[in-house]
């Protein structure tokens, strides 16, 4: 429980600050245009908010007499509204006039939107004219204006990433081992190994680009390469890459490669099947159902192969029946124990190298142009993976919160919160940047459409693809945490 707290608490801390950034780009470039920015939200506020400056008790902590409302609940335009929502999944600013919404009528909701559909799709594109509205409002502002409001926030996400990418090298370097300092080497697939690798090969190149370190992103470069060069028992060997390989394949458990450990127990993680079968630092595991163990890759491909052969329509019982394993300790120990639903024992294995770790330091004015380096690298490596999302077996990866959640550290460690806060702040960024109705991304390509052919869209025909983006979007997230869900009950 504690765990989950604290991979909880790290999830929120960076999104409040990310959302805070990513909308104040949004707020800022809005205030310098003149735009009314009616509401700045963190987290989401249906139905009630936990802290409103439109309060009356704040307003009446401030002298100031209560705030009044319209009809429909909204609260009369006195300056822009702060707020914290209930909701911690993101936050909004609301800037006036984004589309002219008096084309339905107030007590007009989605069940007369699809009537009123073939009317508001009349007319799509209209030549560009003085829009008829006040001047505060976004529809009335040059298309220019309106494309640097909605990019505002995206410029932040990824000025974000940088700036945090510098200021980790700068604080705690760049740790690594190089790749001639992996005396074990790597652990390869079955079907690396039909590729013509070898389990203790050193990668040393992708085509001719020397591999300075080891790190899943040498997986994306393998799959784009046509020659991979290992170290094999001191000699250099070229291996021809498959043509068909595809860096979804490549990072599907067991991984294409990965580096190898050996199996030595660096600590029990409380409350798992671990110290429940009262596995010791000391123990050695030799076999999991049958199957030799000899290193730590090992180990965990043949809890990955359980989890594997699980056919599709698997439920609960099979899932649990499945996580019932035999393993041999110390030679002739026999221990049978029940896996997590995640189909791990619960403990932690000792990291190899140690000893061997180099670490570069940057100069605060040397960490900039580092960061930045390190940044375009990840958004390159993270648009390379998004072409997967759309095949099946990629959107069966795709995650919603409780993913996210995990790849933060069981441990409040400030160098892999900042770093995994940088890489957030990237795919909030990139994510937003998709020409996706209801995505800062949409509202772009409009005003960027506007300012190519000197004609506008219909407002009406804006509501119209608003809904559609939102829907896509619930859609997406549906699938998310679906996903999150099946993994949670180990399917």
């Amino acid at each position: 429980m504690e765990t989950v707290l604290i991979k909880g608490l790290q999830l929120i801390v960076a999104l409040a600050l990310l959302v805070a950034l990513h909308e104040g780009g949004h707020f800022v470039a809005a205030k310098i245009f003149k735009v009314r920015v009616e509401k700045f939200y963190l987290f989401f506020d249906w139905k009630f908010s936990l802290f409103s400056t439109y309060s009356n008790w704040w307003r009446k902590l401030r002298g100031k007499a209560p705030a009044k409302k319209k009809e429909n609940g909204e609260y009369e335009y006195e300056g822009t509204e702060y707020g914290i929502g209930w909701i911690p999944l993101g936050g909004y600013v609301k800037i006036s006039g984004m589309v002219d919404e008096s084309s339905f009528n107030e007590d007009d909701s989605q069940k007369n939107f699809w009537k009123q559909l073939p009317q508001l799709m009349k007319h799509i594109i209209v030549k560009n004219k003085n829009v008829k509205g006040e001047r505060w409002e976004f529809r009335t502002r040059p298309a220019w204006q309106r494309l640097i409001i909605m990019l505002g926030g995206i410029i932040v996400n990824f000025l974000t990433a940088f700036v945090i990418y510098a200021m980790v090298l700068f604080a705690w370097g760049e740790s690594f081992v190089k790749s001639e300092d992996m005396t074990y080497g790597m652990k390869f697939s079955e079907q690396a190994k039909a590729d013509g690798f070898r389990d203790g090969d050193i990668i040393v190149k992708t085509d001719d680009e020397a591999v300075e370190s080891w790190s899943v992103s040498v997986l994306q470069d393998m799959s784009n390469a046509k020659t991979v060069t290992v170290l094999r028992d001191g000699k250099e060997e070229v291996i021809h890459m498959p043509e068909e390989l595809s860096l979804l394949d490549m990072i599907e458990q067991p991984m294409y490669a990965a580096m190898r450990a050996p199996l030595q127990i660096d600590s029990i993680l409380p409350g798992t099947p671990a110290e429940e079968m009262g596995l010791k630092k000391t123990d050695r595991i030799c076999s999991v159902n049958g199957i030799d163990i000899k290193d730590f890759n090992d180990f965990q491909n043949s809890l990955i192969a359980l989890q594997k052969a699980l056919p599709e329509d698997a439920n609960f019982g099979d899932s649990l029946k499945a996580r019932q394993i035999t393993m041999v300790l110390n030679d002739s120990v026999e221990k049978k124990v029940t896996l997590t639903p995640e189909f791990t024992l619960g403990f932690a294995n000792a990291m190899p190298y140690q000893d061997k770790i180099t670490t570069k330091k940057y100069g605060f004015f040397e960490s900039f142009p580092a960061g930045v380096k390190y940044g375009i690298e990840t958004l390159k490596s993270y648009v390379d993976q998004m072409k997967y999302v759309f095949t099946k077996k990629g959107a069966r990866q795709v995650g919603g919160f409780i993913s996210i959640g995990n790849i933060f550290p069981d441990t409040w460690n400030w160098q892999r919160f900042w770093l995994l806060t940088a890489f957030l702040s990237i795919v909030l960024g990139f994510m937003n940047v998709l020409p996706i109705p209801a995505l800062d991304g949409g509202h772009a390509l409009f005003a960027t459409f506007e300012l190519l052919t000197g004609k506008r869209l219909n407002d009406n025909f804006l509501l119209v693809v608003q809904y559609f983006g939102m829907y896509l979007l619930l859609g997406i997230m549906i699938l998310a945490q679906l996903n999150d869900i099946l993994r949670l009950i180990g399917l």
